[in-house]
């Protein structure tokens, strides 16, 4: 794609919650509150506990959206899921990545085109709607290749794209996403990255992408819904989170999906939250500060509510456990803000055990 003259968004930079303790909580001064789906208010086809409730109370003050990289539905159906589930969406509420990504394929390909889709009604029916022709066969010439998730994609149409793709070293190929996984009421499963990577190993080169963590949705998403101080809410540290940070929002992560205390731990740098919340109840509660002292020993630790950690030397220990989600949030800010790798240090197993948050 032509380099395009990189400006700053029309809302504040974001700031990481090492950086910027608060009392206040997430929702101040927000005036557009944008959602992930998979993982944050639903899993499957059931409702994440306290997501509805909290969800329906921080859109009483404020615009709400919601973004999902899941290519296989719908903005019509997923609106109406969301409504069955308790919240009141319509249509014009929901972006995927399948809309993000038509608005990438229609600045490489002219209208008209015929386009070979990998997915399922939720992208072909975008796909068409912006007028391209859809076909699912290599031989009828497409002039690009999109690739989205569906439960029934399989071998035949993986190597239909192979097959155009191959035959075409420049033929643009745009995925909705990349995400590897995805949480299902049974558990988690195989998402569309996995997909993409078998059409990669068939050709030797990746896609553009449009989903998460890539900037092109939130553009997409603000663009439609305006506002000058997003807050995004995300499950996942590698495509949310990374994402929201790409787009310079402030970012919640929530840990009722696929990122717990082990990832949150060792996140790096472009991948932190502003806020790590156990459940969306805490969206309208305040956020405690983290607390930074030096002992007369040289070691540093770091409170957050009653819980307190501390490093010396490459020994993270904890001091006093308190609540989980205090205790993960001290443990975070101490090991982000040490500048330390976590394989460089020695972190105490009970802040990252199955029975942590």
């Amino acid at each position: 794609m032509p380099k395009t003259k990189k400006t700053a968004p029309p809302w504040k930079g974001r700031a990481s919650m090492a950086k910027r303790p608060t009392t206040e909580s997430p929702l101040h001064g927000v005036d557009l509150l944008l959602a992930d789906l998979d993982g944050v208010v639903y899993a499957g086809a059931n409702a994440i506990p306290h997501a509805v409730e909290s969800i329906n109370r921080a859109a009483e003050g404020r615009r709400v959206g919601y973004l999902t990289n899941n290519a296989s539905r719908t903005a019509a159906s997923v609106a109406q899921h969301l409504t069955e589930l308790g919240l009141l969406v319509t249509e014009d509420d929901v972006v995927t990545s399948p809309q993000a990504a038509v608005r990438l394929l229609a600045d490489l390909v002219p209208a008209g085109s015929t386009v070979l889709v990998v997915g399922g009604d939720g992208l072909t029916t975008v796909v068409e709607a912006a007028g391209f022709v859809v076909t699912d066969s290599a031989l009828e010439h497409p002039a690009a290749v999109i690739q989205g998730f569906a439960q029934n994609v399989g071998w035949v149409q993986l190597a239909e794209a192979s097959y155009a793709l191959g035959a075409d070293e420049t033929m643009p190929w745009v995925a909705t996403n990349t995400d590897w996984t995805i949480p299902q009421a049974r558990g988690i499963a195989p998402g569309n990255g996995t997909l993409v990577s078998a059409v990669h190993t068939a050709i030797g080169r990746l896609p553009i992408v449009a989903g998460k963590p890539e900037i092109a949705i939130f553009r997409e998403a603000v663009a439609r819904f305006g506002g000058s101080k997003p807050l995004f809410i995300g499950d996942r540290l590698d495509t949310d989170i990374l994402g929201a940070n790409r787009a310079e929002m402030e970012s919640v992560l929530v840990l009722t999906g696929i990122d717990h205390s082990k990832k949150v731990l060792a996140a790096d740098a472009k991948s932190r939250p502003t806020y790590l919340l156990e459940d969306l109840r805490e969206l309208d509660q305040p956020y405690p500060a983290a607390v930074r002292k030096t002992t007369l020993r040289g070691a540093t630790t770091v409170t957050v509510g009653d819980a307190t950690v501390q490093l010396l030397g490459t020994a993270v220990t904890i001091v006093k456990a308190g609540r989980p989600i205090d205790l993960l949030r001290a443990a975070s800010t101490l090991i982000w803000e040490s500048g330390l790798p976590i394989y460089g240090l020695d972190v105490a197993p009970e802040l990252y055990d199955e029975g942590s948050v």
